[in-house]
């Protein structure tokens, strides 16, 4: 049997087989379609190639002799598939010249016959890859599609999708050749895609008939490629579910819109035709036209948008003063602004006489007549269009100010209301943002504009007139104040256009608001007067650190007194405007100085909390990559106050104050942000002096006995500041001795913070500084845990029996995190016996909340403090625990421990990625929906949100679990209570609402009146959020099944 009989044979079948055989008859390849057993029938070890010279090209046509006259078209169309086939497997050096010729000519008869019309062109398309194929070959091809493939339509669009790629390879690789074809190429064309209406072919037409459009000279049809075109818009496709290809609607309407800008012949058929579908009452046809409008402007010439920009503006001026939807007035604004940008091309001066004059002049007169009532609907809108327009360009800025700012003087001052004042403001901050997207500005490095800035006349009176709204206005007025002092930010951002003095009075002007004013409102005018004096801080440090740090320090009381926080808000300030390096330089120095000064009066620990803090915060937001300042800091922050920490532990005024938790803790985080940034050396001096605080004769606290409450607390301390150290430096000489002492001090530790600390370095050990070699260690501890929980302790002296085993079990899970984190090969074990301990009689429900720890992120386990973090740690603890957690659930019999089941999963699934919970779901979601009926809130909220993220995900997996699911969230909306805080009923209303959207209606329609119902004791809910999320919920319950507008 020969090849092609195979191929024909083959192809409708197993499209690869039949390639491979093609592949074969080209290649001289061993046949390896199909099993071993095919080859064997057809009688086949392999084929005899064209390209070995063991076979010629006519013999394989010869070949396929009877088929192509054959009187079946299905078989003459399949024997041409082969050839084409065929060919697309050949070297493209191979064909001669005289073969190719023979080839094309061939296929192109093939053209006529209407079922072979996608084959012929997939052989077309082989051979026009050939090394040797020519301009006339291309023309020939386009010649024969123009004549044969007339009735283009008429055939399955996967053949015109053929013949258009065809056609759009031509003209990729063959442009000269075509375009030597002149108008018949452009008659061809525009016949040949006419009346197609598929996506994918769409997409095609409109590529190549763009090109035609800029390359041809097409002034003899301008009218037939236009048409080809607009009959197209607006674009209504949508795209079928699960659409392979991905076309969008909008992918069509920017290739469309690119072939209607694509020629300023256009524009006489263009323009009346969309002014003419501005006239709808869709909001879509609206969009697309005043888009597509702007792409012309941005592509026509200027004296082609001169002729048309005057019936453009009277169309498209309703569209901004009278749009029913805001969208729609900024896609008006965005077409009117790119007509003023093309007419600024051609424009060297501001000159009346300029075409784009002659567009501004009704512009401006329409909005000057707009703003004579500035609280009228159409004011906003008129000073929104006079600052577009004057941002399209230097000349056009310098045209509308010219003719814009003046008349509003007058106004303002008549203006008998703050309101009409506040919008007259807002019209001039328009053209002030316009001033700074065309001048230089202190922020940015745009090139200088050869015009001088037309705001220089008007500096002194828009500077007076902005000073007086700001600073003489009520203090109540506060938008007028806000309007008035972004306007002073605008001007001071124009670079050289304010004075240093006047700039300066600005910043005396946002320090009186910030220090003597009280807040009004919602404090907008506060949050605006900190944005500018951070803005003005990047281009003038030297006036915030001369004027504001001086007034604001002054306002830091030495102590604090009566209770008072004014302080807060100084220092909330201090931070927010420390952006430069200098300014940040000068708040830690100063702040540090006030923090010793704080430290020698008699203050809460708060305010020595809030100035820390301050300085913690601006840290943070800095990348701290200079390594001078790292040790700079290292010097004043770390070893500094540490020694502050220990020098008050032998003076009893202080003693007290630096012994506070919170202080104490922002001591530490101070520590932990600069030691992990230090160098290798400097973090061995770190570990030597972690324990110590850098103080020689201050003894550490794990060589002490019996210590005091306040002297243990240094602890919290050691802990961020070991947290920062990377696992390659020595912490300790003998590590086995320095975690026991460690797991011993956390067991017996009665206050809470110190023995969080002592936690979190066992954690910190087990993740950084032990490997296999310390199996024994580890194993060791982990028994003698486990014997504090089953009570086969030999230890004589814990606070009590209670209080030791629950410390032990916080031990071994902070152990456990550690080992975890970095897949440690003792996890296994180790999670066995933490599952085991969920069963214990006076532990167990312990045991179940610590689950919760194990994946919970931590500030000290993280990269950032060099720990190691396995990716797979969270997907290990999953995959392991929670099928056990379930069987464990299924199969006891004690009716007290089932909760711990449940609470244990909860914890768990807290911190697992959506992804990995989807594989169990089937095993989860029976256990889920218990969990919900759980008095512990944090795991009914917990678990809502995980059954949120599954809707979300994967909502046929709950589908049969709906009616339970459905009376379960409606549980938990209910009246506030211990099981039913705010975070519960806000997760499950917001879970609720997403039923109709991920669920199929027909289940959902038999709950409807039973959660409408329910929900109206939500609408009644303290706290605002709860209400706002029912009636958001029960609006979309209701609304279900309705008909769509």
């Amino acid at each position: 049997m020969s090849d092609a009989q195979r191929f024909l044979l083959t192809v409708d079948n197993d499209k690869r087989e039949a390639s491979e055989i093609a592949v074969g008859t080209a290649k001289r390849e061993h046949f390896a379609g199909g099993p071993a057993s095919t080859a064997m029938l057809v009688g086949v070890d392999s084929v005899l190639g064209i390209e070995k010279n063991d076979a010629k090209l006519l013999e394989v046509v010869q070949s396929l002799g009877e088929y192509l006259i054959d009187d079946d078209a299905t078989v003459r169309a399949r024997s041409v598939a082969y050839l084409a086939a065929v060919l697309a497997s050949l070297d493209p050096k191979f064909l001669s010249k005289q073969q190719l010729s023979v080839t094309v000519q061939f296929f192109c008869d093939r053209i006529q016959d209407a079922t072979g019309l996608k084959e012929a062109a997939e052989g077309l398309a082989a051979v026009q890859k050939s090394f040797r194929f020519s301009s006339e070959h291309a023309i020939q091809i386009a010649t024969c599609l123009f004549t044969g493939a007339q009735d283009l339509q008429q055939h399955p669009q996967s053949s015109r999708f053929v013949v258009l790629k065809l056609m759009d390879a031509l003209l990729a690789d063959q442009r000269k050749a075509m375009k030597s074809m002149k108008d018949d190429f452009i008659v061809g064309i525009t016949d040949l895609v006419s009346g197609e209406k598929d996506p994918r072919n769409l997409m095609i037409i409109f590529s190549m008939l763009r090109v035609v459009m800029v390359e041809w000279v097409i002034v003899d049809h301008v009218e037939t490629l236009f048409d080809s075109v607009f009959c197209y818009f607006p674009i209504t496709f949508r795209p079928p579910p699960d659409d392979p290809y991905g076309i969008t609607a909008q992918d069509l309407k920017n290739r469309l819109r690119d072939c209607i800008s694509a020629s300023p012949y256009f524009a006489g058929h263009a323009f009346p035709a969309l002014l003419d579908k501005l006239d709808s009452t869709s909001p879509n046809v609206k969009k697309d036209v005043l888009q597509t409008i702007a792409a012309c402007a941005s592509s026509y010439s200027p004296p082609t948008m001169s002729n048309n920009c005057t019936q453009l503006w009277d169309s498209m001026k309703y569209e901004v003063f009278n749009a029913q939807e805001e969208d729609l007035a900024d896609e008006a604004l965005q077409a009117i602004q790119a007509i003023a940008k093309c007419l600024s091309a051609d424009a060297t001066s501001a000159t009346v006489q300029s075409s784009l004059s002659r567009f501004l002049r009704p512009i401006t007169t329409e909005c000057n007549e707009q703003l004579r009532e500035p609280q009228q609907k159409q004011a906003k809108p008129a000073g929104q269009m006079l600052g577009v327009v004057a941002r399209a360009s230097p000349i056009s800025f310098s045209l509308v100010l010219r003719t814009a700012l003046p008349p509003l003087f007058p106004l303002y001052q008549d203006a008998g209301s703050i309101g009409k004042r506040r919008a007259l403001l807002e019209v001039v901050n328009q053209l002030l943002e316009s001033a700074n997207a065309i001048f230089e500005v202190w922020s940015s490095s745009k090139p200088p504009v050869d015009i001088e800035n037309p705001l220089d006349p008007f500096r002194d009176r828009l500077f007076e007139i902005y000073s007086q709204a700001l600073m003489g206005a009520a203090k109540g007025e506060v938008s007028y104040r806000v309007t008035s002092l972004r306007g002073l930010l605008l001007m001071a951002n124009l670079q050289g256009f304010l004075a240093e003095d006047e700039i300066g009075m600005i910043v005396q002007y946002l320090n009186d608001i910030l220090l003597l004013e009280e807040v009004q409102g919602r404090g907008e005018l506060r949050h605006e007067a900190i944005g500018a004096l951070t803005s003005i801080s990047k281009f003038r440090p030297n006036l915030v650190t001369d004027i504001t740090f001086p007034a604001f320090m002054a306002r830091l009381p030495d102590f604090e007194t009566n209770g008072e926080q004014a302080y807060v808000a100084i220092l909330e300030g201090l931070a927010k405007i420390s952006v430069e390096n200098s300014v940040f330089e000068l708040l830690v120095r100063r702040l540090l100085n006030k923090f010793d000064m704080v430290l020698q009066g008699y203050s809460s620990p708060a305010y020595p909390h809030a100035i820390l803090s301050t300085v913690l915060y601006v840290l943070e937001q800095r990348e701290l990559d200079d390594a001078a300042k790292v040790q700079l800091y290292f010097q004043r922050l770390v070893i500094g106050l540490s020694h502050t920490v220990t020098t008050s532990l032998t003076q009893s005024a202080n003693s007290t104050l630096l012994s506070n938790d919170a202080l104490l803790d922002v001591i530490g985080r101070l520590g932990n942000v600069i030691v992990r940034r230090l160098d290798d050396g400097r973090q061995h001096e770190v570990a030597n002096n972690m324990y110590n605080l850098f103080t020689p004769d201050f003894k550490p606290v794990l060589s002490i006995e019996q210590v005091s409450k306040e002297y243990s607390r240094t602890m919290i301390v050691s802990t961020y500041l070991l947290a920062g150290i990377r696992p390659n430096i020595l912490i300790s000489d003998d590590i086995n001795s320095h975690l026991q002492t460690l797991v011993s001090r956390a067991m017996h530790e009665t206050d809470p913070s110190t023995r969080l600390a002592y936690l979190r370095q066992v954690a910190l050990i087990a993740n950084k500084w032990l490997n296999q070699d310390h199996t024994p260690l580890l194993e060791h501890v982990i028994q003698r845990l486990l014997g504090v929980l089953n009570d086969n302790t030999n230890d004589n002296e814990p606070p009590s029996p209670r209080d030791t085993a629950t410390n032990a079990l916080r031990v071994l899970f902070y152990l456990t995190k550690g080992l975890l984190l970095r897949l440690s090969p003792l996890i296994n074990p180790l999670l066995d016996s933490l599952l085991t301990l969920l069963a214990h009689p006076s532990q167990g429900a312990a045991a179940a909340r610590g689950f919760a720890l194990l994946l919970a992120p931590d500030p000290l386990l993280s990269k950032a403090n060099h720990s190691i973090i396995r990716l797979l740690h969270r997907q290990r603890l999953f995959h392991y625990c929670v099928p056990k957690v379930a069987e464990l659930f299924r199969s006891t019999t004690n009716q007290a421990v089932r909760p711990n089941y449940l609470v244990a999963l909860s914890g768990i699934l807290r911190y697992v990625p959506s992804d990995i919970i989807m594989s169990q779901l089937d095993t989860l979601t029976p256990l889920l929906l218990q969990s919900i009926d759980l008095p512990d809130a944090p795991v009914r909220a917990a678990t809502i949100e995980t059954l949120t993220m599954t809707i979300k995900d994967s909502p046929k997996a709950l589908e049969t679990h709906i009616p339970s699911l459905t009376a379960r969230i409606l549980s938990a909306c209910s009246a506030p209570d211990a099981a039913n805080p705010l975070r519960v009923r806000l997760a499950a209303l917001q879970c609720l609402q997403l039923f109709p959207a991920a669920f199929r209606h027909e289940l959902l329609l038999p709950y409807r009146a039973q959660v409408a119902r329910k929900l109206m004791a939500s609408l009644d809910d303290p706290k605002r959020d709860v209400r706002k999320e029912a009636v958001d919920c029960r609006a979309v319950w209701l609304r279900m099944d309705e008909p769509e507008d």
